[in-house]
């Protein structure tokens, strides 16, 4: 068989190589409920060029590190990779509102952090697409229906803010946006390239990575010819592509 373009760049720093746990998760984390029998999990992988003994391995460590749940019926996403599903689901479909001008605004007020708490905690702030204006200093345009999540207040005072800066002028500073469109461009000629399942599943899994850098701003923000609503369609086509693969099989054994 010919092997396609996707397949045929290991090196592109945007295809990372799926491992039989990554494989494991993608398809857990498109599925609603996150959970599937042991006896179709192992006919799905199969079509990703994941093996028996190798998922067999893979799950039994899966499940000593907390990813997954040995459940009656299969397996399951624990608990804490249920975070994970809920932000990907949103990467797909952002719950946003109209934009009156605020901006969210977020103050760090906690001292004597270590660096672990530190990088933790910036990792938390840029999971809720907040960007970095100087140490210490996080915000975005107020669009998105969401709430700030619980115990945030501990270490950081939020409020509302109009910055005197153009809106736009200002969020082209936060944000490397010329670079996350080139790349949402790459990703989407990937996708026509790729034919065979294990590759089409590799550049999904880099388009899932990407979406969850989207930074998600207003309309009026955004340069010309944006292309995150076109990335977010054919991945959405993908997943309704995917839960069909798996409903089809689940429902047929």
């Amino acid at each position: 068989m010919r092997r396609n373009e996707a397949a045929a760049a290991p090196d592109d720093p945007l295809l990372r190589p799926l491992s039989a746990r990554s494989v494991v998760l993608s398809l857990l984390l498109g599925t609603h409920p996150p959970e599937l029998p042991a006896k179709e999990l192992g006919r799905l992988v199969g079509g990703f060029d994941v093996g028996g003994s190798t998922l067999r391995a893979a799950l039994s460590r899966m499940v000593a590190a907390g990813d997954l749940r040995r459940t009656d019926a299969g397996y399951r996403l624990s608990e804490r990779l249920l975070e994970r599903q809920r932000r990907q689901d949103e990467s797909v479909q952002p719950r946003t509102r109209a934009w009156d001008g605020d901006w969210e605004l977020v103050l760090i007020t906690a001292t004597g952090r270590g660096p672990a708490e530190r990088a933790g905690l910036r990792a938390r702030l840029a999971a809720l697409r907040l960007a970095e204006l100087r140490e210490g200093v996080w915000l975005r345009p107020a669009n998105l229906e969401r709430r700030l999540p619980a115990g945030l207040d501990e270490v950081a005072e939020c409020c509302a803010a109009r910055p005197g800066r153009p809106a736009a002028e200002l969020a082209a500073s936060l944000w490397p946006l010329d670079a996350w469109s080139g790349t949402a461009r790459e990703l989407l000629g990937h996708i026509g390239r790729a034919a065979r399942p294990a590759d089409r599943l590799t550049v999904f899994a880099a388009v899932v990575r990407h979406l969850l850098a989207d930074p998600v701003l207003p309309p009026g923000l955004l340069p010309d010819d944006w292309p995150g609503g076109e990335l977010r369609a054919a991945y959405a086509g993908y997943r309704r592509e995917l839960t069909g693969e798996v409903r089809s099989r689940v429902g047929g054994a």
